[in-house]
């Protein structure tokens, strides 16, 4: 008994600093899939998340792009824009709810999975961009801006991935953008793909005319 004591005194001090080295090893990776700025899942957490979620018929997926965030930034200052950047990604958020997944892609796009529960995705990102575009409290009241949204029902494209699903969000997020028109449904009929193709230089660039539509 005594040594079946000693053994366990033993390996408690090794059990426990496993388990101090797991944790922080828990603590970087979380970390890591975190954005400094605006605390929202970078790429990596929010692809994993954001595709467990695509197996709800209900999911929709939101991309969104800052207007004019460049003339932000030099107008009124980085700090100015950050305040900008942490205000959208606060919004986006509240809207995701508990249910759904927001992140951030890079620089001043954002993406994120909504679980509708009403069958009226357009209502909700029609709301949605309206909250976007409020002024930032605390902030110069010139340091607005509207965000651009793109959305996709991924029921609507089964066969697709949440990399295709995104890939089409953003191309209708374009469209809008290039209309000024705020929120863009990509859909089934078929726009130019010099006007509605996704941005020159940026990941998952399609080289055929995207199918994009204007939905309600």
């Amino acid at each position: 008994m005594n040594t079946l004591a000693t053994v366990l005194l033993s390996v408690l001090p090794i059990a426990a600093g496993w388990a101090v080295h797991v944790w922080w090893l828990r603590g970087c990776l979380n970390t890591a899939r975190r954005d400094p700025l605006t605390g929202l899942r970078t790429r990596d957490g929010f692809t994993r998340r954001a595709t467990a979620l695509l197996k709800d018929p209900r999911a929709v997926v939101v991309l969104a792009d800052v207007d004019k965030f460049k003339h932000i930034n030099d107008t009124y200052g980085h700090a100015a824009g950050d305040a900008l950047l942490k205000a959208t990604a606060e919004r986006l958020v509240h809207y995701a709810g508990r249910a759904g997944v927001a992140g951030r892609l890079g620089g001043d796009e954002f993406a994120a999975v909504l679980i509708d529960d009403h069958g009226t995705p357009a209502d909700l990102l029609a709301v949605l961009h309206g909250v976007l575009a409020r002024p930032v409290a605390d902030q110069d009241p010139g340091v607005r801006t509207t965000v651009s949204l793109g959305w996709v029902r991924a029921a609507d494209f089964p066969a697709e991935d949440l990399s295709g699903l995104l890939r089409r969000a953003d191309e209708a997020m374009y469209a809008a953008k290039q209309a000024r028109a705020g929120t863009r449904r990509a859909g089934l009929g078929w726009l130019f793909a010099t006007v509605t193709g996704r941005r020159a230089g940026r990941t998952g660039a399609r080289t055929d005319a995207p199918a994009v539509g204007v939905g309600a």
